[in-house]
């Protein structure tokens, strides 16, 4: 049985002199910028400034098959923004995401720079931009967004929730690891029973769905994020783990978890991208 907490809900809520955990340093309630930075313009007209998180590595990994599918337009600059110093609270962030969340995106090619945050929205936006990697047939695009958007949903269970308590938080709790375990292990069945009789989430046909789901799921049952595979059985999801490995095998796949990357294995790691040649 859980042992009892004597923690008693203040009537109103103050934040903490220090929450500890990982990331604490630059948790706070309020919005908006911290100090003063402008960010910096590369040659290509889109500017995508980002870390390569799970919802970083979805936006690179889309870049990076739209141009192995032959879309030059697609050539980017990739910034570097170091969330675990703040960057992301610098005037110039905050400009372009007011969330002040990576990934966020500048496109340059029109008359008037238009900003596009949230990985999601920046998913869709490339997408139709260049024609690519979502079905234009009505069923097939709508169950290409019923996937993406269960990935908006679904995720932050596996990362705010799990993926904080179980591997950031100062402390191990029961409860909440027990309820956020609970909730990831459905959620991938629910992934598991999709993916026996389809080849990709969203059917036969590689969408932006897979390139959202991937570098979360994905990662987690190939032992990427959080250290869990055992502790959640994923060796129980076969066909989670069937598709995860031929995601994991193509070669934009591979270029664009590099991206943004500062951690990890020094030849999967590449700070910023300016150029195709960056990745050589």
């Amino acid at each position: 049985m859980p042992e009892q907490s004597n923690y008693v809900p203040a009537k109103v809520w103050t934040p903490p002199a220090s929450n500890g955990g990982m990331f604490a340093n630059i948790n706070r309630p309020v919005a908006g910028p911290t100090h003063e930075a402008e960010l910096p313009v590369g040659k290509h007209p889109l500017q995508l400034y980002s870390l390569a998180t799970p919802n970083g590595q979805k936006v690179t990994i889309l870049l990076e098959e739209l141009l192995a599918a032959g879309h030059a337009g697609a050539e980017y600059d990739a910034w570097l923004i170091k969330i675990n110093e703040g960057a992301q609270f610098s005037s110039g962030f905050v400009e372009v995401n007011p969330n002040s969340k990576i990934p966020a995106l500048m496109d340059r090619s029109g008359p008037e720079p238009l900003r596009v945050f949230e990985s999601g929205a920046i998913l869709l936006y490339l997408a139709e931009k260049f024609g690519a990697f979502l079905p234009t047939e009505l069923r097939a695009r709508t169950e290409t967004l019923n996937w993406l958007f269960w990935q908006m949903g679904s995720a932050p269970m596996l990362g705010g929730g799990f993926g904080h308590f179980y591997a950031y938080a100062p402390e191990k709790l029961e409860y909440p690891i027990d309820r956020y375990a609970m909730e990831v292990k459905r959620q991938l069945d629910v992934l598991d029973r999709q993916l026996a009789d389809n080849r990709y989430v969203a059917g036969g046909e590689y969408t932006i769905a897979d390139m959202a789901i991937w570098p979360w799921y994905g990662a987690l049952v190939q032992g990427e994020i959080y250290e869990a595979g055992e502790f959640l059985s994923v060796h129980e999801y076969t066909h989670v783990r069937r598709w995860a490995d031929e995601i994991a095998a193509r070669p934009a796949v591979i270029r664009g978890r590099r991206v943004n990357r500062v951690r990890g294995k020094p030849e999967e790691q590449l700070a910023e991208r300016h150029d195709a040649s960056d990745l050589d």
